[in-house]
């Protein structure tokens, strides 16, 4: 059984998910850090003042909106973007290379959180090299799809 991801490890788990991240900061719902990955602390609190006050910039721009705060941020820059998910107790912040795909970020990084709060762990996609030898056959790779059924020819379902 896989291990319960902890706060101090959250911010390395994302790091290590998404090829495009270059450093991550985990703050609690205090905005006290909980967890960084590959930065000395000193460049984590740098880090997490920046994050601290990427939301709250956010938030003052949107009080007077008809709208829940932002859960997510995504700030683009000429060397790299950095993005940003919340939730009520985990704010989750990482710098990204420039041409990081901003879905998959954001995906990581609601995935992430989700794991920290007890949801699934992340299931990675073993490398083609790693599953065995030979061709995969079309039945198991529409078996390692979200939903099987999507595999299926729906004419070899009617035939029998």
């Amino acid at each position: 059984m896989a291990a319960t991801l902890t706060p101090e490890r959250t911010a390395a788990r994302l790091c290590e998910l998404s090829s495009d991240a270059r450093a991550a900061v985990l703050l609690d719902a205090a905005g006290a850090i909980a967890g960084w990955s590959e930065l000395n602390r000193e460049r984590a609190d740098a880090f997490a003042d920046l994050t601290r006050e990427l939301f709250a910039t956010v938030d003052r721009a949107t009080r007077d909106w008809d709208a829940d705060p932002a859960e997510q941020v995504e700030v683009q820059l000429s060397g790299g973007a950095a993005f940003a998910s919340r939730t009520p107790r985990w704010t989750l912040a990482v710098v990204a290379r420039r041409g990081a795909l901003s879905s998959l970020m954001l995906y990581d990084l609601r995935a992430v959180l989700g794991e920290l709060e007890g949801g699934p762990p992340i299931r990675r996609a073993a490398a083609a090299e790693a599953t065995g030898a030979g061709p995969a056959s079309e039945e198991d790779a529409a078996s390692d799809l979200p939903i099987p059924e999507l595999g299926r020819d729906t004419d070899d379902e009617d035939a029998s």
